[in-house]
């Protein structure tokens, strides 16, 4: 049924909810899983393009995700990380397309107009943008 599927993550506790909930449909149907993150403060969304060094930023949230692959795969799962840069609904739904995935698992933070406006809308335009099935689940902070 879904054979990848690719987990858009924040380095924040609220990955907790869609991480606890995938990895059940994950063993029922034999999937491998992509952890993404998109780094997007100023140095990420800047650093091809002026050549810059990484920031603190960057390395914790490298560290972030060999921690969550680290996991997952004691638990058994086949599982790769993905940490770009720039503006998050674009880099998951170019990542979604060039993985092929059949399936996005991602929370939102439940917010509502003037929060969306605020915070952006990372979930409301992936969903817009791909073909595929994409799982959204309230965070639990």
């Amino acid at each position: 049924m879904y054979r990848h599927i690719l987990i858009p993550v924040e380095n924040a506790e609220t990955d907790r909810t869609i991480l606890e909930h995938v990895k059940p449909l994950a063993l029922m149907c034999g999937s491998r899983l992509t952890l993404l993150h998109v780094a997007d403060g100023w140095v990420a969304r800047n650093f091809e393009t002026l050549e810059l060094q990484e920031s603190d930023e960057i390395r914790e949230d490298r560290k972030y995700l060999a921690s969550l692959e680290a996991e997952l795969a004691a638990d058994g799962f086949e599982v790769t990380t993905v940490l770009a840069m720039g503006d998050p609904p674009k880099e998951i739904i170019r990542l979604a397309a060039e993985l092929k995935a059949d399936l996005i698992a991602m929370s939102t933070h439940g917010h509502r107009l003037i929060g969306d406006i605020i915070h952006g809308a990372t979930a409301d335009k992936v969903r817009h943008a791909v073909s595929i099935p994409v799982l959204l689940l309230k965070a639990r902070h």
